[in-house]
């Protein structure tokens, strides 16, 4: 039966992301599923035949390599996780090209890094392609570039990309499919009574306090995991849900607006594109601590932030970054684009305008960060 709630977040869904995990896509060995692959193409489908546009996140190269390889288990190191990628990535998207082209979709593989992200240029190419590929009729399939991706450059895990090409997108639905059925108050494989939670308005201290440490043995990911990208995407405006993958049919379940899975609600109205990016998206190079006064004149009045407000400045950082703004607890309640570099922003913290006039001579930028170029994050 519909859900009233549901069914009007899946009305307004006119773009869709679609995460899917390893263990989703794999069997018990660690090969990948093609009786589920095909499943999911189908599903895939019908949600396009209502004329919505739908993301593919997909996992699953390294699992696949390691089950084309032979391997057995997923290896510990860089270097042979990144050979499983390149075997693997070629086998993923052979077998959702031969799943599609019935449906006459054709498929589009996109491997990114976070680098793409943090890139405002890049960012809105990225952008630019998907939607041309709305164009052409293609399904585009996104992974991590397994195969270049570093410690320093990786997502972590392929839910917090899917919920950056959320973002990115200003996909109003984020469908997590995982091997859980969703979000329960307690760990189900060790508490019976376990309850599901079907719908979740905010995702506060308390819901993350749910979040297990288990990790699957073929994926990277785990519930602290999914709630982090449900979080990024909530606070953008976008609706999640999360669901179990390997369900017969848990696409349609959920594009019929059935209670399946746990829906995380809004945390607040749309944000605007670069909002996105600049609260959301893009990784802070460094931070700046301020005092109560500047972060309330951030917060509650909409003001630029001030020298005299900075009280710290950690990080390596060029004019122009993204950097962090904290209060004196080390909350991040903010980012923005700094008027300054580290070096000059650690001379000037803490200074009046005369007095940074008496520092450098002149004052390029009267403001550290300027009101237009921060954003409040919640």
């Amino acid at each position: 039966m519909a859900d009233p709630d549901r069914q009007r977040i899946i009305d307004q869904a006119d773009v869709v992301v679609v995460k899917v995990g390893t263990n989703v896509l794999t069997d018990e060995k660690g090969m990948l599923d093609n009786a589920r692959m095909q499943s999911l193409a189908d599903q895939i489908h019908r949600i396009h035949i209502t004329n919505r546009k739908v993301v593919l996140v997909s996992s699953g190269a390294i699992g696949a390599g390691v089950g084309r390889l032979g391997l057995g288990k997923r290896p510990g190191d860089l270097p042979h996780l990144q050979a499983c990628a390149a075997v693997g990535q070629s086998a993923l998207m052979q077998v959702y090209q031969e799943c599609l082209t019935p449906h006459g979709l054709h498929t589009a593989q996109i491997l990114l890094t976070a680098g793409d992200f943090d890139n405002r240029v890049r960012y809105l190419n990225v952008r630019n392609t998907i939607l041309t590929l709305f164009e052409y009729r293609c399904l585009p399939i996104i992974n991590e570039n397994d195969t270049v991706s570093i410690a320093e450059i990786k997502f972590g895990d392929n839910d917090v990309l899917a919920a950056m090409v959320t973002n990115l997108l200003r996909a109003p639905l984020l469908v997590l499919l995982t091997n859980v059925d969703g979000l329960y108050e307690t760990d189900p494989r060790t508490d019976p009574n376990a309850r599901l939670q079907s719908t979740v308005p905010h995702i506060d201290h308390s819901v993350t306090e749910m979040a297990g440490t288990s990790k699957s043995v073929l994926g990277t990911g785990g519930m602290k995991s999914k709630l982090r990208a449900a979080r990024l995407a909530t606070a953008a405006g976008e609706s999640v849900i999360m669901a179990n993958g390997s369900i017969p049919g848990i696409l349609d379940q959920v594009f019929g607006a059935e209670p399946v899975g746990t829906l995380f609600l809004p945390h607040r109205e749309e944000v605007p594109s670069r909002q996105r990016w600049l609260g959301y998206t893009a990784r802070p190079h460094g931070s700046l601590t301020v005092d109560d006064g500047a972060r309330q004149a951030i917060e509650k009045h909409g003001k630029s932030l001030l020298p005299i407000g900075v009280v710290a400045v950690d990080g390596m950082f060029g004019k122009g970054d993204v950097v962090s703004i904290r209060d004196r607890d080390s909350v991040e309640f903010a980012r923005g684009l700094i008027n300054y570099s580290s070096t000059d922003a650690e001379r000037l913290r803490g200074l009046n305008t005369d007095q940074i006039t008496r520092v450098i001579g002149k004052i390029p930028y009267v403001e550290m960060i300027h009101r237009d170029n921060l954003v409040v994050v919640k």
